[in-house]
């Protein structure tokens, strides 16, 4: 799993003894499988700091000594084998929740990563914020009992929105997305029904978060995530963290104008790359040579050759392309992931993106964007709205231990 932003500071004031625990759970949970020598030498410790510290989290039940995998047979017989410390995966967990245009998916974490339940039912967003966080509470119920998650075991959880969350507000405020939630407060309403702490993000913000830590985007400190669905999107990791903007517009590519004459977005502008590139749009300019081409039906007609959706796909890559190639030499990102439902149109959609952004984009800018679909599919988003969550688990485990002891 895939770091991409550093561990939170600790809430103040800690004590020495607290602080030393904060660094040595942090650094077991940044590279697991690590020893003792080690978090000696990544936090500057003494050894006898760091076995005293280890001990007491074992003893918590936080840590646990394993062999590296191969070390029985090499060591067999030599004496002492040496032993790796990693986080106990089922002593905390992480609480994902995917808030998108039509739907609600929310999952259950470990502390490695590993999903452990999840749930996903549709739902009309736009209009219905009180209902549709009372589905998300739904179903976190529901998937924690699956997982047999007690409430002590929960770190918090992490919810992606698929609309621009102001920073300093906390509210939904940008004008013609999801429209029934301005001026809500989603993480002050979430954390109200679920009884933990929340983290907000884009939903975009939440993909790119996902694909960088669990996905395509591993080991990548410059990348931009591309969300085509229902709403369009894009996520930034700049230099390792998650790029927002003053106002957390920044990616907000599903409003850049590649149409100046086209048909006037809800965000009340004209020809803005979603009314051209969500596969509702895509299906919506196929109805007068296709009966009933619902946007969920354009895989299975791709899948069958049809000459007309694929027409219709490469001219949304086109519009996305020519939508980044600003993007593309502005940023000049080592890698572009697409994500959404209309990233399972592979190449047809792939190949007019590469095209447009080589077009329109400086030579060297263009040869280093590696552009590709993610690997995560429709659990990007959700996995991503984990991962802000177990981004601060150090924290939490430390305040957990200073707390009890």
């Amino acid at each position: 799993m895939n770091q991409p932003a550093g561990v939170p500071s600790p809430p103040s004031p800690l004590g020495v003894r607290d602080l030393n625990r904060l660094r040595v759970i942090e650094s077991i949970y940044l590279h697991p499988g690590c020893s003792r020598t080690d978090i000696t030498r990544r936090t500057g410790l003494s050894r006898g700091t760091v076995s005293s510290v280890a001990e007491e989290l074992e003893r918590a039940e936080l840590i646990r000594e394993h062999e590296a995998p191969g070390e029985e047979q090499r060591h067999r017989g030599t004496g002492r084998r040496p032993t790796l410390l990693s986080l106990v995966p089922g002593a905390a967990f992480a609480i994902g929740i995917d808030i998108g245009r039509e739907h609600v998916r929310v999952i259950i974490c470990d502390l490695a990563g590993e999903p452990v339940a999840e749930h996903w039912s549709p739902a009309q967003v736009d209009e219905a914020p009180s209902a549709t966080l009372d589905l998300a509470h739904d179903l976190v119920q529901r998937a924690l009992r699956d997982a047999a998650v007690t409430p002590d075991r929960v770190l918090g959880a992490g919810v992606g929105l698929a609309a621009p969350i102001d920073p300093g507000t906390g509210e939904v405020g940008t004008d013609g997305i999801l429209p029934g939630w301005q001026g809500v407060v989603p993480a002050a309403e979430m954390r109200r029904r679920l009884g933990v702490s929340v983290q907000l993000a884009n939903d975009a913000d939440a993909g790119a978060l996902g694909e960088n830590v669990f996905g395509a985007g591993q080991g990548i400190d410059d990348m931009i995530y591309v969300r085509l669905s229902a709403g369009v999107g894009a996520g930034l990791i700049l230099a390792g963290r998650p790029y927002r903007g003053a106002r957390g517009t920044a990616g907000e590519i599903g409003h850049v104008c590649v149409r100046p004459d086209g048909v006037i977005c809800p965000c009340g502008n004209r020809g803005c790359l979603e009314t051209v590139a969500s596969p509702v749009s895509v299906a919506r300019q196929l109805e007068h040579v296709i009966d009933r081409p619902a946007a969920d039906r354009l895989p299975a007609l791709l899948a069958a050759g049809d000459r007309r959706v694929r027409r219709a796909v490469a001219d949304a890559g086109e519009a996305v392309g020519f939508a980044l190639s600003a993007v593309v030499n502005v940023l000049n990102p080592e890698l572009v992931v697409v994500g959404g439902e209309l990233a399972a149109a592979g190449e047809v959609l792939l190949e007019p993106i590469r095209a447009t952004i080589h077009r329109h984009s400086l030579t060297g800018a263009a040869t280093a964007a590696k552009v590709i679909t993610g690997v995560l599919g429709d659990r990007a988003e959700v996995l991503g709205a984990a991962a802000l969550i177990l981004a601060r688990s150090p924290a939490a485990l430390a305040e957990r231990m200073r707390t009890s002891a």
